[in-house]
């Protein structure tokens, strides 16, 4: 049997009232192993010679309101090769609980701290799931930013001592999985790089951008020098005709509207109020090569 020797971070969040966990591994998928969550029920990750029925059995018996401690006895009191297993869970209140078998290989142990609990074997040493603790507790943001963060930390720590190869993040909440219509709010892995913590990094920074909303105060006008590049961005990208314009008109509009439904940012921009978020503005100027330029005097600039 493969063992997945992996670190990992399972947490919660009472504001968004979220559950999620992160993991890395030089293994070679390790999300589709590791990683289990349910909203209100809690998460699970299973590792080392990784039971994955205590996924499914986990999360039901949190589910019926066992607490992670409880969970967790069940789990082990039911495998004969318990010995073997390390898993981490929080529960539905965020109670969290950790279990590494005397016969995990070393570096292996884990620790809980305020809604998570942090695990690894086969690690550089007890820096790496310490790193994550202290990690998680300091960083800011979201759930899911707060567990990478971990990630890092522990990868920055020595991580697996054989390597890196794959990693994943998933964290639920009810409803927050496209249209709402399940609780998969951020689902990533990585399954075979040689440094994968950076592209989940960079999938996490894609579903803000495709995913996320700004608020009112950092939204743009379709106006002045946001209108004259994106009307540029048509032009050589859309096959749009007209000529750059301070004011958007009604051709250019339905250009516009035709362009982000394309480039699927149809929730990041208000054609009522003729207006898109900053970020989303600034990924396309950037991804579509911009320049500036001189126009005329007192002018900005437009893409070259």
């Amino acid at each position: 049997m493969l063992r997945v020797a992996t670190f990992s971070i399972v947490a919660y969040d009472p504001v968004d009232e979220a559950w999620g966990i992160a993991v890395a591994s030089k293994f070679p998928a390790v999300g589709a192993v590791v990683p289990w969550a349910e909203a209100a029920a809690g998460a699970v990750a299973t590792q080392s010679y990784a039971n994955t029925s205590y996924g499914p059995k986990g999360l039901g018996l949190m589910r019926q309101g066992l607490s992670a401690e409880r969970a967790l006895r069940a789990l082990l009191d039911q495998d004969p090769q318990r010995n073997q297993r390390q898993v981490g869970l929080v529960d539905a209140q965020g109670q969290p609980a950790t279990f590494t078998g005397a016969e995990c290989l070393p570096w292996a142990g884990g620790m809980t701290g305020h809604h998570f609990a942090a695990q690894g074997n086969i690690l550089a040493g007890p820096e790496v799931v310490e790193a994550m603790g202290a990690a998680y507790e300091a960083a800011p943001g979201d759930l899911a930013q707060r567990l990478l963060a971990a990630l890092l930390a522990g990868d920055m720590a020595g991580g697996d001592r054989r390597g890196r190869q794959s990693a994943a993040l998933f964290v639920v909440r009810a409803r927050a999985g496209y249209g709402g219509f399940n609780d998969r709010w951020i689902d990533y892995r990585v399954d075979d790089d040689p440094c994968p913590l950076v592209r989940l990094s960079e999938l996490l920074r894609v579903h803000d951008l495709y995913f996320g909303k700004s608020a009112a105060d950092d939204t743009l006008p379709l106006e002045g020098d946001v209108a004259r590049s994106l009307v540029s961005i048509l032009r050589r990208h859309a096959g749009y005709a007209g000529e750059p314009q301070d004011r958007l008109d009604p051709p250019a509009q339905q250009a516009l509207r035709a362009f982000i439904g394309r480039e699927n940012f149809e929730d990041r921009t208000d054609f009522d109020a003729l207006r898109i978020d900053r970020p989303v503005f600034e990924f396309l100027v950037e991804r579509y090569g911009a320049r500036p330029i001189r126009l005329a005097p007192g002018s900005s600039w437009e893409l070259g």
